[in-house]
């Protein structure tokens, strides 16, 4: 039988305009837009309670939507739910390993779910094992193997239908940081071989490390969305620091740059700057006119900590959940 020849791939692999999900008078998502291109790796990053995993559920199929429209690899969420099923692969922040069988038989069990022939998916999970590296521990009761490799092998579980989508709702969530860099490494091969990668983590690192994009969800609305470098430009506190071996060099630059905060001690000058290349020209121009040049200079930036504080700033604490509220609702920054 021929094989109809494959789709090209979508340009984006997830859009979503005015996602609304509530539970009676308590809104989950409040209207949330995102776009998530093919073969990158987003990340929606928010507190305990912000929507991600409701979020995740939806574009899964796991439950439905009040409001929106929706596409998932190409395919109307609404119309064409099966569609959706049959391209995306979901690791959700509990293993579904079956603690009772090998690993190799919870592969073996997936592959049967995708209705794989016997052969076929024989040749899949020993390639996934491999891949994963839990040959070795293929044999042995799943309940049995640690928190890293239940996490491997729940990833591997999740490839044997080969989606071209994966969403991952806090994959790393009680990894001990070598198995959170294993996990890290995994995900960056997956996007290599054209997969999309959906992110969910409380780890503002771990989104750092991952993400081509990044979208804050707070209170149910998109706070801030944009690459890490951009969502760090969006909050004040970046300077830059010169330093000088040369006291008369330093007097001569103080002078120049007198809005520049001195440490006489350590010969350095700081000046505020959002990191851009516009601005550390200026800075430079500035020197040179002076006839100066500094020994070293290093643009400090905030760092996703900052920002996630700053956009979830002005909050009071749900003594029952312990889950930041913010007290007004966001206003949304994109950067492009």
């Amino acid at each position: 039988m021929t094989k109809t020849a494959p789709h090209p791939p979508h340009p984006h692999a997830i859009t979503a305009k005015h996602l609304h999900k509530a539970y009676g008078a308590k809104t989950i998502l409040d209207g949330i837009d995102l776009t998530v291109p093919t073969g990158t790796v987003f990340s929606l990053l928010g507190p305990n309670g912000a929507g991600k995993t409701t979020a995740v559920k939806i574009l899964s199929t796991l439950i439905t939507a009040d409001a929106g429209d929706l596409h998932v690899g190409g395919h109307n969420l609404a119309t064409d739910a099966q569609a959706v099923r049959a391209a995306i692969g979901v690791t959700g922040q509990f293993s579904a390993v079956d603690g009772l069988i090998t690993g190799e038989e919870n592969m073996l069990l997936m592959a049967d779910l995708h209705h794989l022939p016997r052969s076929e998916g024989r040749r899949t999970a020993a390639e996934l094992l491999e891949r994963f590296d839990l040959t070795e521990a293929a044999k042995k009761p799943a309940s049995t193997y640690s928190g890293g490799m239940k996490r491997r092998l729940d990833i591997a579980m999740t490839l044997v239908g080969s989606p071209r989508i994966i969403f991952l709702d806090e994959p790393t969530t009680g990894l001990d940081p070598r198995s959170r860099h294993t996990m890290w490494r995994i995900i960056r091969e997956l996007v290599t071989t054209g997969v999309t990668v959906f992110l969910t983590t409380q780890y503002l690192e771990e989104a750092d490390q991952l993400a081509d994009r990044i979208a804050v969800l707070h209170d149910g609305r998109i706070a801030a969305e944009g690459s890490a470098e951009e969502l760090k430009r969006l909050i004040p506190g970046g300077h830059v620091r010169l330093r000088f071996t040369d006291p008369d060099a330093y007097r001569a630059a103080a002078s120049r740059l007198r809005e520049a905060v001195r440490d006489d001690e350590a010969l350095t000058l700081q000046l505020p700057s959002d990191g851009s290349q516009r601005e550390l020209r200026a800075v430079l121009d500035r020197l040179d006119s002076a006839g100066v040049e500094a020994d070293e200079l290093t643009v400090h930036t905030p760092d996703l900590d900052d920002v996630f504080f700053a956009l979830t700033a002005d909050t009071t604490t749900d003594t029952a959940t312990d889950t930041p509220r913010r007290s007004t609702q966001p206003t949304k920054e994109t950067v492009r």
